[in-house]
């Protein structure tokens, strides 16, 4: 297991699995996308495991997207800037499609990639003081790839609010919204999700995995790999426009973007 990505048996049949970049604020890179889909990968595979927990380390569960990497990859040629997109967009089908339920423990700050993550998995609890922002058009971006999973989890006309204003998201209204299934204070959102772990894992295990996918298929919202691929060229495309440039040197030098200057 990387470095970037902790992994630890906290109970018979349950893994957590902690994303260990604190000093980033836990914000997505190449790196850890590509240590999280493998971890994902493993344990679909592994018998043993019958739960997955995700949690960051550090101060908040994940800042997103890493913005200096965002930057350059805008500026990459064309099949680079597209191939890291998709990174993203295949990591969140393959957390949704894994057999293995698995539930999102979000404490501090969720922003852009971070909610995907929280929404991509079967269930999300937070802490009360856990915020989620969805800050993409902020940089001159959309929330592309995360974009089926939020809308899955609060619908299109809260998707309406949220990804056009990028404002804070507290843990009451994320809980109220469908973004989180259940708010606890800080210290006891791991025990919390530690129980229901067990209770999921009392399920049969191929059982689990056919009802995961019996949602998804009564539903109508399963994120095949045409959908995760168009996301994803949807990223790229804006990421490599002026705009982005702008909006994400913007926010890696703390100033406002020409257009709110």
């Amino acid at each position: 297991m990387s470095d970037l990505l902790l992994q630890s048996d906290v109970a018979p049949g349950i893994v957590q699995l902690t994303l260990n970049r604190p000093a980033v604020r836990n914000a997505l890179d190449a790196a850890l996308i590509d240590a999280l889909a493998a971890a994902f990968a493993h344990h679909a595979a592994r018998a043993a495991t019958r739960v997955l927990l995700l949690a960051g380390a550090g101060p908040a569960f994940c800042a997103g997207a890493d913005l200096g990497a965002m930057r350059a990859l805008g500026r990459a040629d064309e099949d680079t800037n597209r191939a890291d997109a998709r990174r993203l967009a295949l990591l969140l089908a393959a957390i949704r499609a894994c057999p293995k339920p698995s539930i999102a423990c979000v404490h501090g700050a969720a922003l852009g990639g971070g909610v995907g993550l929280a929404a991509a998995c079967d269930v999300a609890l937070g802490a009360d003081e856990a915020r989620f922002v969805l800050p993409e058009v902020r940089l001159g971006l959309v929330p592309a790839v995360i974009s089926p999973y939020v809308l899955d989890a609060i619908g299109p006309r809260q998707a309406r609010r949220y990804f056009l204003s990028g404002e804070s998201i507290d843990a009451p209204r994320a809980r109220e919204i469908g973004l989180l299934h259940a708010v606890f204070a800080p210290a006891a959102l791991m025990t919390a999700a530690i129980a229901l772990a067990r209770e999921i894992a009392r399920g049969g295990p191929a059982a689990l995995g056919a009802a995961k996918a019996l949602i998804d298929e009564v539903g109508g919202r399963v994120a095949a790999p045409r959908l995760a691929a168009r996301t994803a060229d949807i990223l790229a495309e804006l990421r490599a426009g002026a705009e982005a440039q702008e909006g994400l040197a913007a926010a890696i030098e703390r100033r406002p973007p020409a257009w709110n200057g």
